[in-house]
């Protein structure tokens, strides 16, 4: 804000050679007498004004704070000097008076007092990211000093106050992200002519632009009035308004032709946000050259967005004369026709062009792929016609979507020379020839050929892409040939999709090996053999699609190990055998098991019985196999209920020391490869457990501080047992931590375990847990950098990675959360609090464990209020995928420094949709305030490194905490993410990434506000 201020008054006022309206002139002086009868006789009575006069009037403001959880006002008493108060500014002149108030991001809760236009010096009232409500004080526009205000993101109703028209020295004023309602304030935007930056988006402001406001704001920058209920057009006076920089008012109802003339004369213009209207072209939507003619001159424009309109006609020549500058242009969902003009190549710094969803055709211009800076192109969903144009190698595209047209010829093989390319989406074409070996060359994370008419064999170098994360999907296509066992490599991909082709041979027993993904489609092939037993260790996969083919023989046991596996289609093959019993094949409908030869073992699936042959069993070997075993059965049973017996009288006489006994073993059990550690030791450590040395609490138990016998410094975790769950959640954790191994993961030192005791003996951490970081006591906001951020988000992907994929027993941790995470005397950053977590299989030791351990975790809730995926609400099981979407929302808390449960959110607006309605046009509203003014005090090249590593964690965030678990990536691939944009931020030219929902971010810098 101090820049912002800065800026103002280093700004010289333009010639006032404007024609005003002389009626309206009359009218607004009308007004303001109106304004200031009312005003006198509601405005809080006060002494002169004094510093004792500020001083009160901030001690009213802070009686209307019902909350205040930074605890920001505590020095905010008679006992202090106002001017050394938080927030707080003042004058250096005497007498000293308060000029500043600035709260933004300190989570108040409350009203705003209308004492406040007691402080009659003040220049800027800055009250953002809190969670105020009520009404904005009438009493305000007394505040006849004022020059900045700023009440964005709270949760202020009612109108904007008529008395706001008297703030005559304001120039910047911003009230988005509030719930304000009716018309929007013309007084306000009539009467204070210093104004430079408007921002009332995201509000409920309905009716249209004032038609005078470009009269009155002479010296108008920044015009942003998206996300409202506004209609009508762009008002002709804004042409007076010649600074414009910025008009955003996106996803609104405005409607009419374009207005053409009045975006000619804004040569300032750098944004111009049209989209989400029902804006349409002139000649009934024909022509669109009188709009890309005139706003050709302007030379300074950066982003055109005019997406989801009405617009029709053809894209003219004149759109390559759009200025040098120009980095954006969205022009989706549309109807716009004819070709694309060559001379767009003229635009050599675009770097977004999406034209996705029109009508256009003809060939793709090969001049477009020759744009130097160009990095994400969307051409779906048009009308598209012959061959894909030869990228050049020095071609920087991240993102390529020429998906949904009628693309013919070869796949180009330079693709395979295009270092940045993440994502080439090619489906639903007519390309025909072989699939490019030099694609294997690529760092792909998504590549999607289906729907074509490939022919040949599946490279084996595509086949070994290790680098795909999302999918890989050739289907519907003719490829054949044998599968590469080197798919196998593809260890980190979500979905291989290989249907309805003509692939032959068998299932490669490498297919094992791709362990994360969750959908393998090999449907309406050639395929022979049996089903591989490696299948079985397929433990993420959701849907498994085997039908027509030529699979034969029995199904393989292995398949009951994978069990998130909720889809499995074996129709019309050659199976024979009986289909075995428990797990997926108990939820099998005939419809996925007929063209086979199975039989059942028990009645079911409308298949015959294995038992069926009228031979009697009594008179064949089979009969006399079977006797002997019922004989043997009968026999072992006998001796377990005699022992049985015995074993409860001896239990009855011993009930004694039963507890003593199990305690030892536990302990035993635990402690084995660890120290041991006595009870009277613990004690020793805490001081007779003093609340002193008490540094946390949880649902199952209190932590302490303790240090040992030899100087370790440690933590120790005590268990409630009082609480119904404590001793399955100290046996669940011992068996998690026991055989973890990996630097961003709790480890144990030891355990205790008494009868009436239980503990866990952990390694202290004198930095505490990420929450105490986030907000700490007695500050207002954090202290973390973006680069301890950012390195604490990637120690946890890693932590969170090595429990799902990696440890020797696959681990659902099940409650993620800042508190859980805690920060060692580097600030690196360990995965903690296993009292929850899910094993979900075993590699080594006993799986009737992991089988006890996963029953225990049945009856308890999956994590914490703001963090739990929403599919635990409708009964689904504990997930990896559950622990991404905690992961996500843990991402986005880090960004934006606001929890998942704050008041701002409910009523349909959760943390993450606040974020992606924001973020794209808004950003600064949802970065944390101590992230924004870092970013603002670097240079203007480090400053677009920062802010296009905000994006990527935001967009890594979205992608992660999605509604829908089965779009939702793997945490190795958020891993990888993270670990590139570590190298991103150091310095690493050669680091690239494109976040997990598309958006290749390198370019996303440009379009941040520049009001940082």
């Amino acid at each position: 804000m101090a820049s912002l201020l800065k800026k103002i008054a280093g700004s010289n006022r333009p010639s006032n050679n404007i024609n005003l309206p002389p009626m309206n002139c009359h009218t607004v002086v009308l007004a303001k007498v109106v304004i200031l009868l009312f005003i006198s006789s509601v405005r809080p009575s006060h002494q002169s004004g004094t510093i004792w006069t500020d001083q009160s009037a901030l001690l009213e403001f802070k009686k209307g704070i019902v909350s205040d959880p930074g605890n920001s006002l505590r020095d905010w008493s008679q006992q202090n000097h106002v001017c050394e108060w938080y927030g707080i500014n003042c004058s250096t002149s005497t007498p000293q008076r308060v000029e500043r108030v600035n709260l933004k991001g300190n989570s108040l809760v409350g009203t705003i007092s209308p004492f406040l236009s007691n402080l009659s010096n003040l220049i800027l009232l800055e009250l953002s990211d809190n969670s105020l409500g009520g009404s904005v004080p009438v009493e305000l526009g007394f505040l006849s000093q004022l020059r900045v205000l700023a009440l964005k993101q709270n949760g202020l109703g009612g109108n904007v106050p008529e008395s706001f028209g008297m703030l005559a020295k304001l120039e910047f004023i911003d009230l988005s992200g509030n719930e304000l309602h009716g018309r929007l304030p013309v007084i306000l935007l009539y009467n204070c002519t210093k104004l430079r930056y408007v921002d009332l988006s995201t509000n409920l402001f309905t009716g249209h632009i004032p038609s005078q406001l470009g009269y009155h704001l002479p010296l108008l920058t920044n015009l942003l009035l998206y996300s409202n209920q506004l209609i009508g057009g762009i008002p002709e006076s804004l042409t007076n308004s010649r600074l414009l920089e910025e008009i955003d008012i996106e996803n609104n109802s405005f409607s009419g032709v374009l207005p053409s003339k009045i975006l000619m004369q804004m040569s300032s213009l750098r944004r111009l946000h049209l989209s989400y209207n029902n804006f349409s072209g002139d000649d009934r939507n024909s022509n669109l050259v009188p709009f890309f003619d005139a706003i050709s001159n302007l030379t300074h424009l950066e982003e055109l967005e005019l997406a989801s309109n009405l617009l029709g006609g053809e894209l003219p020549a004149s759109i390559g004369l759009l200025g040098v500058n120009l980095s954006e242009i969205d022009l989706g969902y549309n109807l716009i026709q004819g070709a694309i003009p060559p001379n767009l190549s003229k635009l050599v710094n675009l770097k977004w062009l999406d034209l996705s969803n029109n009508l256009l055709h003809g060939s793709i211009p090969s001049e477009l792929l020759l744009l130097p800076n160009l990095l994400r192109v969307w051409l779906s969903d048009n009308s598209f016609s012959g061959e894909i144009p030869s990228p050049p190698a020095r071609c920087q595209i991240g993102l390529l979507d020429l998906s949904k047209n009628n693309l013919s010829g070869p796949i180009p093989s330079a693709f395979g020379n295009l270092t940045q390319l993440r994502q080439l989406k090619l489906s639903e074409n007519q390309l025909n020839g072989t699939i490019p070996l030099s694609l294997g060359n690529t760092k792909l994370e998504l590549l999607d050929l289906s729907y074509n008419r490939l022919t040949g064999a599946l490279p084996a170098e595509v086949a070994s892409l290790n680098s795909l994360l999302l999918y890989f999907n050739l289907s519907h296509n003719l490829l054949e040939g044998q599968l590469p066992t080197e798919l196998g490599q593809m260890n980190k991909v979500g979905e291989i999709d290989l249907s309805t082709n003509k692939f032959s041979g068998e299932i490669p027993e490498s297919l094992g090996g791709c362990v994360v993904v969750e959908l393998l489609n090999l449907s309406h092939n050639n395929l022979q053999g049996q089903i591989p037993q490696s299948i079985g260790n397929l433990l993420s996969i959701k849907t498994l699609d085997l039908s027509f083919n030529h699979l034969s023989g029995p199904i393989t046991y292995s398949l009951q190990h994978c069990s998130s596996l909720t889809i499995l289609d074996l129709s019309f093959n050659n199976f024979s055998g009986a289909l075995p019993e428990g797990g997926i094949f108990n939820l099998l409908t005939s419809d996925r098991i007929k063209g086979n030869h199975f039989c059942a073992v028990l009645p079911g699936h409308g298949i015959p019985s294995c038992h069926s042959k009228r031979t009697s069993l009594m008179h064949s070997r089979r009969g006399l196999i079977l006797l002997v075993g019922i004989v043997s059965v009968s026999a072992f049973l006998a001796t377990v209920i005699c022992g049985t017996v015995y074993m409860i009288m001896r239990k009855r006489s011993s009930k004694r020391h039963k507890g003593d006994d199990a305690s030892k073993n536990l302990s035993m059990s635990i402690t084995s490869g660890f120290p041991r550690i006595t009870y009277r030791e613990l004690v020793e450590a805490t001081e007779g457990f003093e609340k002193s040395r008490l540094v946390g609490s949880g649902s199952f138990g209190k932590v302490y501080r303790g240090v040992l016998g030899d100087g370790t410094a440690v933590a120790i975790k005590v268990l409630q047992l009082q609480s119904g769950n404590s001793t399955r959640s100290f046996k669940r954790e011992c068996e998690v931590l026991k055989n973890i191994r990996h630097r961003n993961l709790m480890r144990i030192i030891t355990a205790c375990s008494l009868p009436d005791f239980k503990a866990l003996v952990l390694p202290f951490m004198a930095n505490g847990s990420l929450e105490s970081h986030l907000y700490p006591k007695g500050e207002p906001s954090s202290r973390l950098s973006l680069a301890e951020r950012v390195n604490i988000c990637s120690d946890v992907a890693e932590g969170l990675a090595y429990l799902h994929h990696h440890s020797p027993a696959m681990v659902v941790h099940c409650d993620l959360k800042p508190s859980n995470i805690l920060l060692n005397d580097d600030m690196t950053a360990l995965v903690s609090d296993f009292g929850i977590a899910k094993l979900v299989m075993t590699v080594e030791g006993s799986a009737e464990t992991a089988a006890a351990t996963a029953n225990s975790t049945a009856n308890i809730l999956c994590g914490s209020i703001g963090y739990v995926a929403p599919e635990y609400g409708y009964g689904r099981s504990a997930s990896t995928k559950g622990d991404v979407y905690s992961f996500g929302i843990l991402v986005l808390e880090m960004v934006t420094g606001k929890r998942p449960t704050d008041d701002m959110f409910g009523e349909g607006v959760s943390l993450q949709r606040w974020v992606r309605k924001e973020y794209r046009s808004k950003m600064e509203t949802v970065v944390d305030a101590p992230l924004t003014r870092e970013v603002s005090d670097q240079s203007l090249e480090v400053r677009k490194m920062w802010e296009t590593a905000l994006v990527e964690l935001l967009e890594l965030g979205l992608v992660c905490a999605l509604e829908n678990p089965d779009n939702r990536p793997t945490m190795l691939g958020a891993a990888d993410d993270l670990d590139r944009l570590k190298k991103y931020l150091a310095g690493d030219a050669t680091a690239t990434f494109t976040s997990s929902i598309g958006l290749s971010s390198a370019s996303v810098g440009a379009s941040s506000s520049d009001y940082w």
